[in-house]
């Protein structure tokens, strides 16, 4: 009989279950990284870097209807055939609706996209004695939507054509603070919110 436990306890060939605890769960969850409630990140000053005319860098922080205004404004009263959009992290969909959006207003526009990325560096200050700073890097998405009136170059693997005319509403007023699909409010061409929306740095 005590063979018989004996072999009852032997686990079976290939057979899968859960793990047993050990004690890399809690060396876990003494990484530095819990501990990160003992600094504060420093703002550092950003390089300045110069903007063109037509380009446009979105935000989190700014409203998509300031943005949108600001670009049709360059395209159809400023005589600009192109603009720039660009933003970092989390601005990276507010820019994509931004650039749809500005599509469904004017007619023509052939879009090219291009994705990248760059490594931002914090700096931290402790909040406690005893602790030294630290630097912490962050690998960070970056997207340029470029919108023209001319040909872009179609070979682009980000390039799109301009959408059916038909599908283009230029005076109407979107619902541009929504999620997902704009929904159309039916307003004339005086819309609100008149903005720049340009000079500012993505905050991520």
């Amino acid at each position: 009989m005590g063979q018989d436990r004996d072999e009852q306890k032997q686990p079976i060939s290939g057979a899968t279950g859960p793990r047993p605890v050990t004690g890399i769960y809690f060396l876990a969850s003494n990484s530095p990284r819990t501990k990160m409630d003992r600094y504060q990140r420093v703002e550092k000053p950003r390089a300045e870097t110069p903007i063109n005319e037509n380009e446009i860098r979105i935000t989190t922080q700014g409203r998509m209807r300031n943005y949108i205004t600001y670009a049709t404004s360059l395209l159809q009263e400023k005589g600009s055939n192109e603009i720039v959009l660009k933003a970092m992290g989390r601005a990276i969909n507010k820019t994509v609706m931004i650039a749809e959006l500005i599509k469904r207003r004017i007619v023509g526009l052939h879009q090219n996209t291009s994705i990248g990325s760059t490594d931002i560096t914090d700096m931290w200050e402790p909040l406690e004695e005893g602790l030294l700073p630290l630097e912490t890097t962050r690998h960070v998405s970056m997207i340029t939507i470029t919108l023209s009136k001319n040909d872009l170059d179609t070979s682009s693997t980000g390039y799109q054509t301009p959408i059916p005319a038909d599908q283009v509403k230029p005076w109407t007023e979107f619902d541009y603070e929504g999620e997902g699909s704009p929904g159309v409010r039916g307003r004339g061409r005086g819309g609100r919110g008149r903005g720049r929306g340009r000079g500012t740095d993505c905050l991520v």
